[in-house]
């Protein structure tokens, strides 16, 4: 099964196995991950899934969707590759998918 780190702001390291399909906020949300609140379940309607997907790693996720990049604007601590973790899905490629946790969900 594909993988992915989340790195908390105080730069603890949670490495997560998920499948296929699953989104980066269900794997965070199913596996206790700190900092990932996700109060809209998974909607794309708040900003508290919202993670900083590592450079190596931005071109290789899909893009954002016009509903997602709307939505992204609302949060304290944008990033040129912030993203709302429900709206990225597992895929094969995506294995090892590098996502950071901004301060201000800690």
């Amino acid at each position: 099964m594909p993988r992915v780190k989340y790195v908390a702001a105080d730069g603890a390291e949670t490495v997560v196995e998920m499948e296929v399909g699953m989104s980066v906020m269900r794997a965070a949300v199913n596996n206790g991950v700190r900092g990932i609140d996700a109060d809209c379940g998974g909607e794309c309607a708040c900003a508290t899934c919202h993670v900083i997907v590592d450079e190596d790693w931005a071109d290789k996720v899909e893009p954002a969707s016009e509903m997602e990049t709307n939505m992204i604007s609302f949060v304290d601590d944008l990033r040129p590759t912030s993203r709302l973790s429900c709206q990225i899905k597992m895929t094969a490629a995506l294995d090892g998918l590098v996502v950071c946790l901004p301060e201000s969900q800690h």
